[in-house]
């Protein structure tokens, strides 16, 4: 009995020895830091969102759903779920969630509210333009037949296919005698148009070979309500009044206006307006001005930095050595953060980031190289003439690239796309902002330039190129948008005031205005990457964390608005409905 008792005891000892290690190491490791009580919800939302889309979108012969513009039917799925969706916020405990878990409340209470006025935004502009889509209504019951697989009459369905055909050539006949539309709403019809195309192909495809009475009555229907639709396509890309500035440049782009600007603005919790950035610009050019005024000095041009620019600029590697130049680059930056302990760069990511040769139509609006999984490089290939390959070399000097070199890999954009797979990927997709994207990036520019990564007065010059480069990034992106500024006038600024070469301004400034980005993209750049260093000024230079501790804190936080960064870092407490109100930057 007493070796029976000894035996437990010892068990009961070792259990909760065990268990006490279990917990020791819990904590040292915070095994839980990659998740709050609000993940379930996000990635819940975000899985429901994918669910109503894929069964209320069209659905290709094969395979799964295809991304389409949103029917009428799937808009209203989508508005009644993002509803369900804020009552579950509403009834959730705020008060019980540290702030990182406050954090995720607020972004994905702000997604959602934002998501409902797209929504309702798109349903507006669908009623106000449905009379130019008087068609739509025989596709989309023919695609609402076919989403459970209903039995069809042929008859029925060529018949209703063929009144659709008509309504189509009656939309042509109106819209024939109208002089232009909006380029917006071009834009909306054109996609609605190519929605109900995919919806029209798709509901078909299920039926035709399958359904006998279908195959024999349906075909030719189809095909001529396939051909009007693209006619009708066509013929709306020719009414619309998409404005390409006849200054010189030849580059596309409409203006969206300062309310709209700053409107965007608060949406990514930045709380200052678009003048209030206009004047950060120029405050930090001036600083770039007066840092290469002193390296122009140290190279014996005196106050001529436009000559000391020009000699760095003609400082780039022969044909062919350019990839060699990038692994070097890369090798000092990575040697220098290492030296400096500023991070330690997981070995895998290191490893396995990629390296591919930029094709000659993206350097049209890719004049430098770009980064991500892999760098890829902009540089002359054989078909451009003369001059271009000069600016192309020209403008990716190795002074030039030492800036950006890192920016696009480690610990930059790469590592980004390595540490957000990684850590905390639920807000990847549910809370991405080009101040993070962007701000991450430059402000590794920022901080290495502070640390004197750049050791010579031509590698300042070259740094400082880029800085001044984020500089007018701002400038012009929010002159264009007031409309005080053409495209040509942007590229002038481009050339004249940072020293870009025309072709490489040019490319620059057509990808800002006919690309895909958005209006606050390019200016997010500078913008983000002088918030966290504000963030770093709070927390490192104040030595509550060091440099190592911070960057691996942030990196794994991955997307958010800086504000909402900052205030997991200082441990703030946060309201349901918190509105941005952080004021980062001191004006002089």
């Amino acid at each position: 009995m007493k070796r029976l008792y000894l035996y437990v005891r010892k068990t009961t000892i070792c259990f909760f020895l065990t268990l006490l290690y279990g917990v020791i190491m819990a904590q040292k490791y915070d095994l839980y830091h990659h998740t709050t009580p609000i993940e379930p919800l996000i990635v819940q939302y975000g899985h429901d969102v994918q669910a109503v889309n894929y069964f209320y979108g069209p659905m290709p012969k094969g395979w799964g759903s295809q991304p389409a513009a949103a029917s009428p039917e799937q808009l209203q799925r989508l508005l009644d779920l993002d509803r369900d969706y804020l009552d579950k916020l509403k009834a959730f405990p705020f008060g019980a969630l540290n702030t990182n878990g406050q954090v995720d409340f607020v972004l994905l209470n702000r997604r959602i509210k934002r998501d409902i006025t797209e929504l309702t935004q798109r349903q507006s502009d669908y009623n106000r333009l449905a009379a130019y889509l008087p068609f739509a209504e025989e596709i989309f019951a023919f695609e609402k037949l076919r989403r459970r697989g209903a039995n069809v009459q042929g008859q029925a369905i060529a018949g209703m296919l063929e009144e659709a055909s008509r309504k189509v050539d009656v939309a042509k006949e109106k819209l024939a005698t109208m002089s232009s539309l909006p380029y917006q709403d071009v834009n909306f019809l054109k996609d609605m148009i190519q929605s109900l195309s995919l919806r029209l192909t798709s509901s078909y495809d299920f039926y035709n070979e399958y359904e006998p009475s279908f195959t024999w009555w349906v075909p030719a229907a189809y095909k001529r309500l396939t051909e009007q639709l693209n006619g009708y396509m066509e013929l709306l890309s020719k009414k619309s009044d998409w404005k390409v500035f006849d200054d010189g440049s030849q580059i596309g782009g409409t203006p969206i206006g300062r309310n709209e600007l700053n409107r965007l603005l608060k949406e990514e919790m930045i709380a200052y307006s678009a003048d209030d950035l206009l004047r950060l610009a120029d405050q930090e050019f001036a600083w770039c001005e007066a840092e290469l005024l002193k390296a122009s000095q140290e190279m014996g041009f005196g106050n001529d930095w436009k000559a000391a620019q020009e000699k760095v600029k003609n400082a780039y590697v022969p044909v062919g050595q350019q990839p060699e130049l990038i692994l070097r680059l890369y090798n000092e930056a990575q040697e220098f953060i290492r030296e400096n302990e500023l991070m330690d760069i997981p070995p895998l990511a290191d490893e396995t980031w990629g390296m591919i040769m930029m094709t000659p139509e993206r350097q049209l609006v890719n004049p430098f190289f770009t980064g991500g999984r892999e760098i890829s490089i902009s540089y002359p290939t054989i078909g451009m003439t003369q001059e271009q390959k000069l600016m192309s070399m020209r403008g990716n000097n190795p002074y030039f690239s030492r800036g950006t070199v890192q920016h696009e890999l480690n610990p930059g954009h790469h590592l980004q796309y390595f540490m957000n797979r990684r850590h905390k990927p639920y807000r990847e997709r549910a809370f991405n902002t080009p101040f993070w994207t962007e701000g991450w990036t430059l402000y590794w520019e920022l901080l290495l330039y502070s640390k004197g990564f750049a050791k010579t007065p031509e590698e300042r010059i070259g740094m400082l190129f880029w800085r001044m480069h984020r500089c007018a990034r701002i400038t012009f992106s929010i002159k264009f948008h007031l409309g005080e500024w053409t495209p040509q006038q942007c590229i002038d600024y481009l050339v004249d005031r940072v020293g870009f070469e025309p072709a490489n301004a040019h490319g620059e400034v057509k990808r800002s205005f006919e690309g895909s980005y958005g209006p606050l993209y390019q200016l997010a750049y500078l913008v983000g990457g002088l918030q966290l260093m504000r963030i770093k000024h709070e927390v490192v230079d104040a030595g509550k964390m060091s440099y190592k501790e911070f960057h691996d804190k942030v990196i794994k936080e991955n997307y958010m608005p800086m504000e909402m960064l900052r205030a997991i870092l200082t441990d703030q407490q946060l309201s349901p409905d918190h509105e941005a109100s952080w004021k980062f930057y001191t004006f002089k």
